[in-house]
C-alpha cells in the first residue's frame, strides 16, 4: 500500500509540473497578446488559430537551436545554473495546498522562503560563470535587488502568519471564509504585489536586464536551451507569486472556477504593469525596499499582533 501511495504522489507531482509548464506557455502568449493590444498591434496571430500554438513553436525553436558556450566560461556552473534555477522554480509548486493526493506541508511558508532564497544563487552563478563583465554586473544587480525584497516579503508574510498562527497554506482558506485579508491588510497587499514584481525581476524593477547599459543582464551569454530554461523559471515564478497573492489575500485555495479567475487576474496585472510603467531608478528601488516597505511591514506586524491579542482576550 505504501508503494502505491508513493506512486500516486509521484504521478500527482508529474501532472502538476505538466500543468505548470502548459500554464507558463499560455502566460507567455497572454503577455505577448496583451502587450500587443497595449501598443495597438495584434501580437502573435499566425501559428494556429489566433496564435494559440505560438508558445509551442517558440519552445521548439529555442530547444533545437545550437547552444554556444563562451570560450572562457566556467563550463559546469555555466551549464547547470539554468537547470537548477528551473528545478527550484518547479519545486516551489509542491506547496499548493491540495486536499488530495499530494504532500501537505505544515511548514509550507518556510519551504517557500528557503526555495526563493536558493534561487538567488542560480542567478549569481549564471552571471559569474559566463565570464562576461556585463552578465556579472547584471547578476550582481539582480542578487542585490532580490535579497532586499526578500526581507520585505518575509516581514509582509509574518503579518498574515500572525493572523492565522500557522505555516500551513490550507489555514489561509479557513481564516478567510468570512472576510478576505485584502480588506484588513490592503496597503500590505499592495506592498506584497510590488515586492513580487521586484522578486521576479519584472518591470518596473527589471534592472538585471537594463537594455540601455547591460543588453540583457545575467543571461546575456545564454542561447537556445539555457535561455529557454531561465525564461521558463521566471514565468513559473510569476505564476506562483500570483497564486500566493490569491492564497494569502484573496480567499485562499479552493477548487473552483472563481479561484482560477482570480489567479488569471493577478497574472494579468503583472503583464499590465509591464505594458504601462517605465523602469524605476536603481537607488529608488533600494530606497523603496529599506525606507518604505520595511517600516510599513513592521508597523503592520505590530498591528496584527495587537489584533490577535485582543481576539485571544475576547475568547478566553
Amino acid at each position: 500500500m505504501m508503494i502505491l501511495d508513493l506512486l500516486m504522489i509521484f504521478l500527482g507531482i508529474i501532472i502538476l509540473i505538466l500543468g505548470v509548464l502548459i500554464g507558463v506557455a499560455f502566460l507567455t502568449l497572454l503577455e505577448r497578446k496583451v502587450l500587443g493590444y497595449i501598443q495597438i498591434r495584434k501580437g502573435p496571430n499566425k501559428v494556429g488559430l489566433l496564435g494559440i500554438l505560438q508558445p509551442f513553436s517558440d519552445a521548439i525553436k529555442l530547444f533545437t537551436k545550437e547552444q554556444i558556450y563562451p570560450k572562457f566560461s566556467n563550463y559546469m556552473s555555466y551549464y547547470f545554473s539554468p537547470i537548477i534555477g528551473f528545478v527550484l522554480s518547479l519545486m516551489i509548486w509542491m506547496l499548493i495546498p491540495y486536499y488530495f493526493n499530494m504532500i501537505s506541508f505544515d511548514l509550507g511558508i518556510l519551504y517557500f522562503l528557503c526555495c526563493t532564497s536558493l534561487g538567488v544563487y542560480t542567478i549569481m552563478v549564471a552571471g559569474w560563470s559566463s565570464n562576461s563583465n556585463y552578465s556579472l554586473l547584471g547578476g550582481l544587480r539582480a542578487v542585490a535587488q532580490t535579497i532586499s525584497y526578500e526581507v520585505s516579503l518575509a516581514l509582509i508574510l509574518m503579518s498574515s502568519l500572525i493572523m492565522i498562527m500557522s505555516f500551513n497554506m490550507i489555514k489561509f482558506y479557513e481564516y478567510q471564509s468570512l472576510v478576505w485579508f485584502i480588506v484588513i491588510l490592503f496597503p500590505l497587499s499592495l506592498c506584497w504585489f510590488s515586492s513580487s514584481l521586484a522578486e521576479t525581476n519584472r518591470t518596473p524593477f527589471d534592472f538585471a536586464e537594463g537594455e540601455s547599459e547591460l543588453v540583457s543582464g545575467f543571461n546575456i551569454e545564454y542561447s537556445s536551451g539555457g535561455f529557454a530554461l531561465i525564461f521558463l523559471a521566471e514565468y513559473s515564478s510569476i505564476l506562483f507569486m500570483s497564486l500566493l497573492f490569491v492564497l494569502i489575500y484573496l480567499g485562499g485555495y479552493n477548487l473552483s472556477f472563481f479561484f482560477y479567475l482570480k489567479l488569471s487576474m493577478i497574472s494579468f496585472l503583472f503583464i499590465w504593469v509591464r505594458g504601462t510603467l517605465p523602469r524605476y531608478r536603481y537607488d529608488k528601488l533600494m530606497y523603496l525596499a529599506w525606507k518604505i516597505y520595511l517600516p510599513i511591514s513592521l508597523n503592520f506586524l505590530l498591528f496584527c499582533l495587537g489584533l490577535k491579542i485582543i481576539m485571544m482576550y475576547k475568547y478566553f
